[in-house]
């Protein structure tokens, strides 16, 4: 078996620290012993369905210890882990289903009522024992006792993981054994984890920068404490009574803790135990790091900025967050950035240009996304007025970012924005077509609508939009029309009605989508 697959990180863990708290849930434990064979229960029974290899399996449930067990489970075998986050209808999970042919869903007793509504055809499984057709966790830990030997290869596929990319529809992006293994393995040397660490699992698994935190928490023996992040006092609690001391959480989840007044908030003191959060997946604002400077006095705090096609390519420095509080920082370990203008040339420093990504961390490509692969994985001919391509190796693959971005006199990246008109909010990446496709297909009264973004400090950017109709619409009817197609986090913010459309002037066909956003803006 190959050393670059987490496969080899469970069963170091189950080797060297068997007795060691691998996993905390509220009041449940399991050591890595433990882990260990639960997760090769499931996978045994996994490969006892007999499904060709690479097929995939997806796993949409709410967090809780065998969700985790499913995934080391699925990552045990030549199978390819889908996560589905249960913020998604059932709609949105069958065109995933669909997309990448899976074959098999992992779930528990709340969220298979939506898999039932979509007459899935594959093979469930429950954690829960729910009736005598679906197979269950429980059913599995009883009877399945059988040696179960993986063989795992590191370039294998391993992971897909669904966004919302340029077409307008999700596209899965492929991660493969090594890249989860390098990701963990990065995090844990320019962070400097340790064995004794608590790592907060209060994240969300359907990305990669939640997945790491199970994947870093193998690779050091440390201990997950996993969380579902619903109140801030409830969180609060996970951090002391779980001694929590790695804190990995979004920009949106900071806002929420820090929205109540001062003096409700736990003292410092007993939050002394947290020595670093991190944060991805949006902007971190100088307000976010007064207030965690204020609350955890003994944390640094590492800003990060990430790619969907690769792992991460930048951190910035605690040290730095007072100094260049907007910068996304440098590149991260094993990886090379540059800055290129139009004509490939590397621009000079305030000078705006596209992020290329070189080195570690990159992924596969998109599942079924031909064009989405082309237009974001290119050859490294593309930096040739950059680097000295000497003897014409030129097979390498890069990641031209579509972000845009500029670098300071010390080389210090700060972004300006994307090429492409995606949202991103509360952390999500968001395309607006997709939501002004299920306007278009479900709301009949609006005969045109557009969706885009207008800057909310809070949660990056919130999601706005606007329409036409014979009559205005009622803002709770559409509203109520959406939720029944769409994630939460992809509704709109604001609903707007217009008579008319500013157009473009050089296509009349198409919405002058920056006109629009100026009126409203200047609240015309």
């Amino acid at each position: 078996m190959s050393i670059n697959c987490i496969r080899t990180l469970i069963e170091s863990a189950n080797n060297t620290q068997p007795q060691k708290t691998a996993i905390v849930y509220e009041n449940t434990k399991l050591t890595y012993e433990e882990l260990f064979v639960k997760v090769n229960q499931v996978a045994f029974y996994l490969k006892e369905l007999d499904l060709p290899t690479g097929s995939r399996i997806g796993l949409y449930s709410n967090k809780q210890i065998d969700q985790v067990v499913a995934i080391l489970a699925i990552l045990s075998t030549d199978y390819i882990l889908v996560p589905l986050t249960t913020l998604l209808k059932s709609e949105q999970v069958e065109y995933i289903i669909e997309d990448c042919d899976i074959k098999c869903i992992i779930t528990d007793k709340v969220k298979i009522k939506s898999i039932e509504k979509i007459d899935f055809k594959g093979h469930l499984i429950s954690f829960e024992t729910t009736d005598k057709q679906t197979a269950s966790f429980e059913e599995i830990y009883k009877y399945y006792n059988k040696p179960f030997e993986a063989n795992v290869s590191g370039h294998q596929n391993a992971v897909i993981t669904y966004s919302f990319g340029l077409s307008g529809r999700p596209k899965g992006i492929v991660i493969s054994h090594r890249n989860l293994i390098d990701s963990a393995r990065v995090v844990s040397q320019y962070l400097d984890l340790k064995k004794d660490d608590v790592i907060s699992g209060v994240l969300i698994f359907n990305l990669d920068y939640g997945l790491n935190q199970i994947f870093c928490s193998l690779y050091k023996k440390a201990t997950l404490a996993l969380h579902r992040f619903l109140l801030p006092v409830d969180f609060f609690n996970h951090l002391i009574n779980d001694k929590v001391s790695i804190l990995p959480i979004m920009p949106i989840n900071l806002t929420q803790i820090f929205d109540e007044d001062f003096s409700k908030l736990p003292s410092a003191n007993i939050l002394s135990n947290v020595r670093i959060i991190t944060s991805s997946g949006g902007n971190v604002t100088s307000k976010m790091v007064n207030d965690v400077e204020k609350l955890f006095t003994n944390a640094k705090f590492y800003s990060m900025h990430g790619l969907t096609e690769a792992f991460r390519s930048t951190y910035l420095e605690p040290e730095q967050l007072k100094i260049r509080p907007t910068s996304i920082g440098k590149a991260i370990p094993d990886v090379e950035l540059y800055v290129i203008n139009e004509n490939g040339e590397e621009c000079k420093p305030r000078e705006v240009g596209e992020l290329i990504h070189r080195g570690s961390y990159i992924y596969r490509g998109f599942w079924n996304g031909e064009e989405e692969t082309k237009t974001r994985f290119k050859s490294i001919k593309i930096l040739d007025k950059v680097l000295n391509l000497e003897g014409n190796l030129v097979d390498e693959i890069v990641i031209a970012s579509g972000d845009y971005v500029y670098k300071d006199e010390e080389g210090y990246i700060f972004f300006v924005s994307r090429n492409d008109d995606m949202i991103k909010s509360r952390g999500f990446r968001i395309n607006p077509i997709e939501i002004e496709t299920v306007v278009n297909n479900n709301i009949k009264e609006i005969n045109k609508c557009v969706v885009f973004s207008i800057e909310n400090e809070e949660i990056e950017e919130e999601i706005v939009l606007v329409y036409t109709s014979a009559n205005e619409v009622s803002k709770n009817e559409i509203l109520f029309e959406l939720k029944k197609h769409l994630a939460s986090y992809m509704l709109p913010a604001r609903i707007i009605y217009r008579k008319n459309l500013p157009l473009n002037p050089h296509d009349t066909s198409k919405v002058n989508k920056e006109e629009l956003k100026k009126e409203i803006q200047e609240g015309k």
